[in-house]
């Protein structure tokens, strides 16, 4: 994850440093103006141990895609409700007694977050806020055959809901939209907590470019 972290904030900084030319060319501050925007983008997401424990699992790239409103509560802050398709999840290989393996874990999620906005300028938005997240389904991919647990996630033990929180900041652009956020699991899969894989939560690195309206 830390050379995803890099790659996020180069991206950032190279932003940053467009936006100081695009004010001689933009001047419209809307940040006043209610908006709706649709955007896209790709997660870098892995798991972590909620008890603390080392857990070693690489991170995985998935899919980012959905819709957002943006309500002024004046010029400099804001509420930004969201609703995101989210794929997550987790990969490891190695070897298990001389046989290769390559293991692939992929949760859907329909997240959404509720983001107070804080618009310090026209070009950038600092956001940050609680998720709720429900899970639609998990594939588990073992060297290359996948399955999806029906049973497991439609148990009676397993809550398809958990709570989260995320963090981030908008790169605006005229009507373009460039997202960065860090969200993480903050509460359990299953209702009793007596299981070992609910301990691993996710934590999901996200980047998109969105459209307002």
């Amino acid at each position: 994850m830390k050379n995803v972290t890099t790659k996020v904030a180069t991206l950032v900084v190279l932003l940053m440093t467009s936006m100081s030319f695009a004010q001689e060319t933009s001047s419209t501050d809307d940040r006043d103006q209610l908006k709706f925007g649709i955007k896209a983008g790709v997660n870098f997401s892995n798991v972590y141990d909620e008890e603390g424990d080392d857990f070693v699992a690489d991170g995985k790239t998935g899919l980012a895609a959905g819709a957002f409103v943006s309500i002024p509560l004046g010029k400099f802050f804001g509420i930004q409700p969201e609703v995101m398709y989210s794929q997550k999840g987790f990969k490891s290989s190695g070897d298990v007694l001389g046989i290769d393996y390559d293991y692939k874990v992929t949760s859907s999620y329909l997240d959404i977050p509720v983001l107070l906005q804080v618009k310090p300028s026209q070009y950038f938005t600092i956001v940050a806020g609680p998720q709720f997240s429900y899970l639609l389904d998990t594939k588990y991919e073992l060297n290359g055959n996948s399955t999806i647990d029906e049973e497991e996630i439609n148990g009676d033990n397993y809550k398809k809901g958990v709570f989260g929180a995320v963090v981030g900041v908008d790169f605006n652009y005229q009507n373009f939209v460039l997202g960065t956020r860090l969200g993480w699991d903050v509460s359990k899969t299953n209702e009793d907590g007596d299981t070992n894989s609910p301990r691993y939560k996710n934590k999901v690195i996200q980047v998109s470019l969105g459209y307002r309206f």
